[in-house]
Parts: C-alpha cells; structure tokens; sequence
C-alpha cells in the first residue's frame, strides 16, 4: 500500500506536510473505504507504539499521523450519522 510508505517515509525523516496527511488518508479512503482507514490506524498505534518503546526521535510525528487517523475516521461517521 502506497500510503503506507508515504507514512513510512515521513516518519523516517520527520516531517510531513498537513496536507500530506490528508490528501493520504482520503486516497486510502478512496481505494479502501473506511476499513482500509481503520486498518492504517490499526498499524499506525502498533508502530507508535513500537517507536516509544524504542525512544525514536520521531514517536510525535506518529502519534500525529494516528491523531489525524482518528480524527478522519471520526468526521467520516459523523457526515454518514448527518447523511
């Protein structure tokens, strides 16, 4: 999955642009749906946690990238509730 390299890649380097962030999470979203969403959260809280353990320099940017997966599986329910 693309999206998750472009995360990868970000993370390895430590920094992403905003919208980065989202035009990913609504590319997943599109090839996916909101499973395939979930399903990069899923591996984004295993790898976060995984770098804390570890105390990688750049545990923030991914507990950004799962903040940003939460919020976008969040907004997504609640437009199909308002639908």
């Amino acid at each position: 999955m693309r999206a998750l390299d472009t995360i990868a890649e970000s993370i390895r380097i430590g920094f992403v642009h905003p919208t980065t962030v989202m035009n990913t999470l609504i590319q997943v979203e599109n090839e996916g749906g909101l499973g395939a969403v979930r399903r990069i959260e899923r591996q984004l809280q295993l790898g976060t946690t995984a770098l804390r353990h570890r105390d990688h320099p750049n545990t923030a940017l991914a507990q950004t990238w799962l903040s940003a997966a939460r919020a976008y599986l969040i907004t997504q329910a609640e437009r199909r509730q308002a639908v």
